[in-house]
């Protein structure tokens, strides 16, 4: 964190500046015989930043980038000014090695990267696990001071982790409570990242019930699990969280889920299936059955594979004036514009099927369940899909074929729910190579065996992968997109489910009738350079 002397971190408009910038580096590197480093695919050593003071590298515009025999070498945006380096020598103490990079990219690290990183790593200083050591004499000792007894630092934190979680693009937080310590991380892209060092055990209560008083939840309940929400004002827009506190062996774990409703209406706006990554044919087999007048569009897969952001967009591209769409949802994730959107509120009656019955009496034309759960729910969606209404709706299942059993199993009707069905849409996300910093890479024997895939078949292929940068953390991926198997509910699809078809049959028809499933859909992707044989290995099965 920087000093109040500190001078603040000038603003570079990176889109005009940071081509300009990178010549002029690389001018300046080639006149002066200066390596170049190109700072937009810097690994940043977050032990030799920690070495040096934030506000010396903002005021002499610096990064440090590695330290060899007492050597340090940094990069510097104005390598020509020969006072500065010798103030760098005096401030450092030690020999300087001086190599050239773009400012733009300069004041990217040090705003991106670094600071809200210190911010967070300043608040949690004095609550990692404290370490205790023993003596000659056998008498422990702790290595720093109890905490202050006031609640403020625990404020402190708190917001700190709730902040940095926004701005690395965090979807959820996770608190979890193990026998000495607690580890706090994000998902950021579906993955699960550690936010910062592990934190002593002891404060653990006191960031619980921190989270407990911003969700007005009870405190004094420790034995249950407890669900609640709150509010922030950020960066001038309101984000919403929604909290899970579950009770364990070693204490309360906290799962906390971000939903920048603001940031994300601003993408939904121009929320279209393009966005999502799917690819040309599946799409406009798709928009062919979104625009049907009435029947099912099923949409399926695990949790969090993005069944409701593909609905959201099969809306946006249908939604009219003329047209009048309510949805019934548990929440409401993202409000759209011009769409009547309802919660589900079990305690006070107001369940799937209830809101459904109502939704009904609205004269809809479209409407749209978040989830079918239940038999009852199943009955009234498939009834409503057969009354001339177009029902978008989404089950958990594993694959297209799966969908079929789970119906049944909710004893919904064969020949109605078949007559009803228009398509059956299955997803899952993998992550997107970062396309700052993705490099050609060559697959080893072992990760081709695993992918079920033959040096002789990938001959002409060229593989990508991330080095990591700053932009994406260091992770190689940055964002998500979709890979689907999209079933076509032709007449002999029909009749094959009704005859009761064994499942490979039925999937050997849909081959025959040009579906791609969800593996070949991955590969292709792989193929193009999207995205990474090892990702798609974790959500898919291997033929």
């Amino acid at each position: 964190m920087t000093t109040n002397d500190a001078p603040a971190v000038p603003a570079f408009p990176r889109v005009l500046d940071a081509a300009s910038e990178e010549s002029r580096a690389k001018e300046l590197g080639r006149r002066l015989g200066i390596p170049y480093v190109d700072l937009w695919t810097f690994r940043v050593d977050p032990a030799l930043f920690k070495s040096v003071p934030l506000e010396w590298m903002l005021r002499h515009e610096f990064v440090p980038e590695s330290e060899e025999d007492g050597v340090l070498a940094v990069v510097l945006t104005d390598p020509t000014d020969v006072v500065r380096r010798d103030e760098l020598e005096a401030l450092l103490r030690r020999r300087v090695r001086v190599k050239v990079g773009s400012r733009a990219a300069m004041q990217e690290i040090l705003q991106k990267s670094e600071s809200t990183q210190r911010v967070l790593e300043e608040a949690t200083e004095e609550f990692r696990m404290q370490v205790v050591r023993e003596d000659e004499e056998g008498q422990e000792v702790l290595t720093i001071d109890r905490i202050a007894a006031d609640a403020s630092p625990i404020i402190k934190l708190v917001d700190s982790v709730l902040f940095n979680a926004i701005q690395r693009r965090a979807s959820d937080i996770h608190i979890e409570t193990q026998e000495n310590v607690v580890v706090i991380k994000y998902r950021i892209d579906g993955v699960l990242y550690p936010a910062m060092e592990p934190i002593d055990k002891k404060h653990h209560q006191t960031i619980v019930s921190r989270i407990k008083v911003m969700s007005e939840l009870d405190i004094a309940e420790k034995r249950i699990p407890q669900d609640g929400r709150f509010k922030i004002r950020v960066k001038g827009r309101t984000i919403d969280f929604r909290v899970s506190i579950m009770p364990t062996v070693h204490g309360e774990d906290v799962v906390i889920r971000i939903l920048d409703k603001e940031s994300a209406n601003a993408e939904f706006k121009n929320l279209r299936l393009d966005v999502l990554g799917m690819d040309a044919e599946t799409m406009k087999r798709l928009r062919k059955f979104i625009r049907e007048p009435y029947g099912m569009v099923l949409v399926t897969g695990p949790t969090g594979s993005g069944k409701t952001t593909t609905l959201y967009a099969c809306l946006s591209e249908i939604q009219s004036v003329e047209d009048k769409i309510v949805t019934i949802e548990d929440p409401v994730e993202y409000q759209l514009r011009g769409i009547t959107q309802i919660p589900v509120n079990e305690k006070k009656g107001l369940t799937f099927a209830r809101g459904l019955r109502s939704i009904l009496r609205h004269d809809p034309d479209k409407v749209m369940v978040g989830e079918i759960r239940d038999e009852e729910t199943a009955q009234i969606a498939v009834q409503a899909a057969l009354t001339g209404h177009l029902v978008f709706t989404t089950v958990h299942a594993n694959n297209v074929v799966d969908v079929l059993g789970r119906f049944l199993n909710m004893k919904v009707e064969l020949y109605n729910f078949v007559s009803a069905l228009n398509c059956i849409l299955a997803q899952r996300l993998v992550r997107k190579i970062c396309p700052r910093c993705k490099t050609p890479m060559e697959p080893t024997k072992q990760l081709l065996d695993e992918s079920a895939l033959t040096a002789a078949e990938v001959a002409n292929v060229v593989f990508y992968e991330g080095r990591g940068c700053i932009e994406c953390n260091g992770t190689g991926f940055y964002g998500r997109m979709a890979i689907t198997e999209l079933l076509d509910l032709s007449d002999r699809i029909r009749g094959l489910i009704l005859d009761r078809r064994p499942a490979a049959e039925i999937k050997k028809a849909a081959k025959e009738e040009g579906m791609a499933f969800l593996r070949e859909s991955a590969l292709r992707k792989v193929f193009l350079g999207e995205t990474t044989l090892k990702e798609i290995n974790k959500v898919t099965f291997v033929d």
